[in-house]
């Protein structure tokens, strides 16, 4: 069973469709005692990041997600502004997040960047929106397996205008390019977080859901 948490931050319906496509059973939940009794967690998430601080703090659901990740080794993945709020600080609120990930989220800057990506009919836009090649950072992870089998250039769906930054290069999963390289998916432990929306990225984001809710 895999648990969605849903503390109002988005539209989760498609998160839902894509675990019972793969035929996984699926429940929406929002109370402490289901966060803690979970067997496995998906939190995504769209969004300002104060707001979503303070979403989970008004639901009471953040201690929860604490508890079930570090006391009670719950596999927990992170989706969007879910995976931001897996870091402690970001550059777009003064709120502390989850801080489950060493980290820090800031805002695209393109300052290093010239020509037509600047001017151009091409110019690079904020939010980064579409689809983008990712590279992975380790060899052999079990969330990955496969990808690389359904296309010489594995790419996913984005639509965000801040990212990781200063991720330890050992919790460092998958990379991807817009104006500069980003970290747009993390590991740590049982923690995973993904920039990316895997519910909108057809058969790159459909094994990925099957290996966290098979291989995980």
């Amino acid at each position: 069973m895999i648990s969605i948490i849903d503390c109002q931050m988005g539209n989760i319906g498609s998160v839902v469709n894509i675990i019972k496509h793969i035929g996984h059973e699926v429940q929406v939940i929002s109370k402490k005692e289901d966060v803690l009794n979970a067997e496995k967690l998906i939190f995504p998430g769209v969004g300002h990041w104060d707001n979503g601080v303070r979403k989970l703090n008004e639901s009471g659901l953040k201690p929860a997600i604490l508890e079930a990740v570090n006391a009670r080794d719950t596999p927990l993945m992170g989706i969007c502004l879910g995976m931001q709020l897996l870091f402690s600080t970001s550059d777009e609120g003064n709120q502390e997040g989850l801080g489950l990930i060493p980290g820090h989220v800031k805002k695209f800057n393109f300052d290093t960047v010239s020509g037509d990506l600047l001017t151009g009919p091409n110019r690079l836009r904020i939010p980064h929106m579409g689809w983008n090649i990712v590279q992975p950072c380790r060899e052999r992870e079990s969330i990955l397996a496969g990808l690389e089998e359904l296309d010489d250039e594995t790419r996913f769906y984005f639509v965000h205008s801040y990212h990781a930054s200063d991720v330890p290069k050992e919790y460092q999963l998958l990379t991807s390019h817009y104006g500069h390289d980003f970290v747009c998916a993390v590991n740590k432990d049982n923690v995973w977080g993904f920039q990316f929306h895997p519910e909108k990225s057809h058969k790159f984001g459909m094994q990925l859901v099957k290996n966290f809710a098979e291989s995980i």
